[in-house]
């Protein structure tokens, strides 16, 4: 028996669903009728033979994602093969060469961005290796609790500040490990908690012309459109903090509509849907049929308890007492720490392991304080540092006739004592099991930490039973002021040298891993290869979209549409243009596309030329529909996230992103 249930990992369940049979269903079937049907009336009404193609594979890959017909990843390499294979196709297809010249189909793998996101991960591999982003994680914790509506704002907050200077997928990248943990230690899921901060750090780059490379990239476009205007249109660059107002908005929309709507657009946990839980408990419960549970409790100033022994009141009221804390002073749990001649102290907090019905007893009985959920202990006694496990003992144990009392279990092995099993009986606290002498065959169940209990793997005098548990990470503290040195350095490289940012990025990955903050194993297990490839094998999409005439065609139609119509309304269209283009391409490439056509729409209808171009800026950083922004494809995988995941809850975050910034834009300019 193992006394850790199992926990489904959400990038297992990515996995599985990218894993799926190929074989349609009835509502796949129909979207792909009604997509090719589209792609057919696209191909009658466009220009030329080339851009005819490249809306058909455009068409093919909304579909592909949308609903799900393979994984993301899956879909975006097939669709990279048949734009190389266009190139033999050629003659057959009526085109003169290949949509994507086959010299620079793979350009994606070594392309700015998916370099760059390799090195982010790296990087923020290589902090969480030195334990800083564990105490990160604790001290957001310890001030948001274990509550969504209050760790989400904490965390998106956070992460949008520090997206406002650095690129978002950095800034999301350096918070993966952070999330991970506080999921682990508050038993939230992570898909709860990694949408909000992905979609944040997003929007966080709108809020410096620093933050994002669209931003960062408008002002050259500027000084580039005045060469061709006459004096009367030039237009003036922007400053760094020019957008803030917008981007302040767009943050603080974010983070107020998942604290509002999050339990309604955010996807149900992967371990409650498989009936899996990471609460250590619940075994224990069902297989020992104790109904136990962690709880913690503060000793007020007038209590009746002061002064009393641990060992007195544990006895007499079938509690276990597994940890304390005086304030200003550590915590006291694990071997070498608590005995049971322990004086309870006024101002203590406990951490009891105990029945409802006896707890509730101690409560009342004394006037004790208990909290709703753990805060003190979140962190040592969180499911992914302690819980309950099985040790047995064996035939030839030096612990055989002694009781656990005599032995000094809790304070010498770091057991709390809750549970004895022996001759297929369960013998519980209450039943003087502390007293009673141990056999060979004895299945003890106790309340431990992780550590304790791989440290008695190796002792003789035990058989650790539970296997299945979180094991203590070997982290590399002394290693924080290297780790520290060379994240500095790449930070102060993006920010302050006109350096490539990928090079950039780089320099501190190398970094860490010369200085020996990381094993170059652990840096490849630190890459989201799945991510890396879904990145790499759009950007030849994006490439095709660009070069062939597509995207100007498309933006002409629409703008042709819109031409006649008032101010606002011209803008708000050059807003939801740069927002599909964005979806399908990069957005420096929807950016440079579409800002000189915004520029002069602006001069023809009598409109502000540079707040076009900051329309398209902004603008492309509305992408939450599906997941080809590089944030999105990060965190698909750890938040085992699905592409209707991510239409759900970034459909209506597009529609607000539109809203607020036109809204923004008119009271600011």
């Amino acid at each position: 028996m193992n006394a850790t249930t199992q926990v489904v990992a959400p990038a297992a369940e990515a996995e599985s669903v990218a894993s799926k049979s190929p074989a349609l269903n009835a509502k796949q079937i129909i979207a792909a009728v009604v997509f090719s049907l589209l792609a057919a009336y696209l191909a009658m009404i466009v220009p030329s033979i080339q851009i005819a193609w490249v809306t058909g594979v455009l068409v093919l890959t909304v579909y592909l994602f949308a609903f799900e017909v393979v994984g993301v990843d899956v879909a975006a390499a097939s669709v990279m093969v048949l734009l190389g294979l266009s190139s033999l196709l050629a003659p057959i297809m009526g085109l003169d060469q290949g949509l994507v010249d086959t010299n620079h189909i793979f350009d994606g793998f070594s392309s700015n961005a998916v370099m760059s996101i390799i090195a982010v991960m790296i990087i923020g591999a290589g902090l969480d290796k030195t334990g800083i982003m564990s105490k990160v994680a604790s001290f957001i914790l310890k001030i948001g609790g274990t509550t969504e509506r209050r760790i989400i704002p904490i965390i998106s907050g956070t992460v949008g500040i520090i997206s406002s200077f650095m690129q978002n997928v950095g800034a999301a990248a350096l918070f993966l490990p952070v999330v991970g943990r506080i999921s682990a230690r508050s038993g939230l899921p992570m898909s709860r908690l990694l949408m909000p901060m992905g979609f944040t750090a997003i929007l966080g780059g709108t809020v410096t012309m620093v933050g994002s490379s669209p931003l960062i990239l408008l002002n050259d476009l500027i000084l580039t459109s005045n060469k061709a205007l006459p004096v009367e249109h030039q237009m003036e660059a922007w400053g760094l903090f020019s957008v803030t107002p917008i981007g302040l908005a767009l943050v603080a929309t974010g983070i107020i509509y998942f604290v509002i709507a999050g339990r309604f657009v955010l996807p149900k946990t992967v371990k409650s849907e498989k009936g899996k839980s990471s609460d250590p408990m619940k075994y224990f419960k069902e297989v020992y049929n104790i109904d136990f549970a962690l709880y913690e409790i503060v000793v007020p100033d007038n209590s009746k308890l002061i002064g009393q022994k641990l060992d007195d009141v544990e006895t007499k009221y079938r509690i276990r007492i597994i940890a304390n804390k005086m304030s200003g002073q550590s915590s006291q749990v694990g071997p070498g720490t608590l005995a049971r001649d322990t004086e309870l102290k006024s101002g203590m907090v406990l951490g009891v392991v105990a029945a409802p019905g006896h707890l509730e007893y101690f409560v009342e009985k004394y006037g004790l304080i208990k909290r709703d959920s753990l805060r003190t202990f979140i962190d040592v006694l969180s499911s992914a540092k302690a819980g309950i496990a099985e040790v047995v003992i064996p035939p030839g144990s030096s612990l055989i006739g002694k009781s656990a009392r005599d032995v000094w279990m809790r304070k010498t092995y770091g057991l709390a004592l809750v549970a004895l099993h022996r001759d297929g009986k369960t013998l519980r606290e209450g039943d003087d099991i502390r007293n009673m002498p141990l056999h060979a065959g004895d299945t003890i169940v106790v309340h431990t930490t992780w550590v304790a209990l791989d440290r008695l793997t190796s002792d003789r005098n035990f058989v650790v039973v539970t296997t299945e548990y979180p094991h203590e990470e070997k982290l590399r503290p002394e290693k924080l002021k290297w780790a520290g040195l060379f994240f500095s350095i790449a930070l102060g490289l993006v920010l302050f040298s006109d350096l490539r940012l990928s090079i950039a990025l780089l320099t501190g990955a190398m970094g860490m891993i010369l200085a020996g903050v990381l094993k170059i194993e652990e840096a490849y297990d630190a890459v989201s290869w799945k991510t890396v490839f879904l990145l790499a094998s759009l950007i030849p999409l994006g490439l095709a979209v660009e070069t062939s005439g597509t995207a100007k065609w498309i933006a002409e139609q629409v703008l042709y549409v819109v031409g006649d119509a008032p101010i606002w309304v011209i803008q708000a269209s050059v807003a939801v243009l740069a927002t599909f283009f964005t979806l399908v391409m990069s957005n420096v490439g929807a950016t440079v596309l579409l800002v000189p056509l915004a520029v002069n729409i602006a001069i023809g209808v009598g409109a502000n030329p540079a707040v076009f171009a900051l329309t398209v800026a902004i603008a492309t950083s509305n992408s939450f529909l599906i997941p080809t922004h590089q944030v999105n494809a990060l965190i698909m995988g750890p938040g085992g996230y699905r592409v209707p995941d991510f239409m759900k809850a970034g459909g209506i975050m597009t529609i607000l992103f539109l809203v607020v910034m036109m809204l923004m834009m008119g009271l600011v300019f």
